[in-house]
């Protein structure tokens, strides 16, 4: 089942702009969030995805439809885009 929740977390790097950020300012931390809320992940894969370099992930997020993307909207961003980089 720690398979599953690799991809449960990769998933949600590139479609949850607010955990995305977290995780490009403290990988660590924002994995031990997720494990907290439950999800199962071995130490050596916890290390593989803290390893994840956040520029990729971004732009592997970019790529996706926004469609698909939770959408962070925070009050200090005033652009008339719907999705800041």
């Amino acid at each position: 089942m720690s398979q599953r929740n690799v991809e449960r977390v990769i998933g949600r790097l590139v479609t949850d702009e607010q955990f995305r950020r977290r995780f490009e300012a403290n990988p660590v931390q924002a994995l031990q969030e997720v494990a907290a809320a439950g999800a199962e992940l071995t130490d050596v894969e916890m290390r593989a995805l803290a390893g994840l370099d956040a520029r990729m992930v971004t732009r592997f997020a970019d790529a996706i439809d926004p469609r698909l993307q939770k959408i962070c909207c925070r009050a200090e961003e005033t652009t008339d885009e719907t999705r800041t980089h």
